[in-house]
């Protein structure tokens, strides 16, 4: 598993989270912090990450 801290778009605090490296994918998952969901985007090659975003999901 790889950490990635990351800005919540909801209330701007850093939180953490767990990514695996073998998995390209997309999924929403809620802030630890104000429990607003996140769109969560991530591409990893050769098991580096490539890309990381982290999108408001509007309530």
């Amino acid at each position: 598993m790889f950490e990635h801290f990351f800005q919540c778009p909801h209330c701007w605090e850093e939180v953490s989270m767990l990514i695996d490296p073998s998995v390209n994918t997309s999924y929403i998952e809620d802030c630890e912090i104000c429990c607003n969901p996140i769109q969560i985007s991530v591409a990893f090659d050769q098991g580096e990450l490539q890309s990381f975003q982290a999108e408001s999901i509007e309530q």
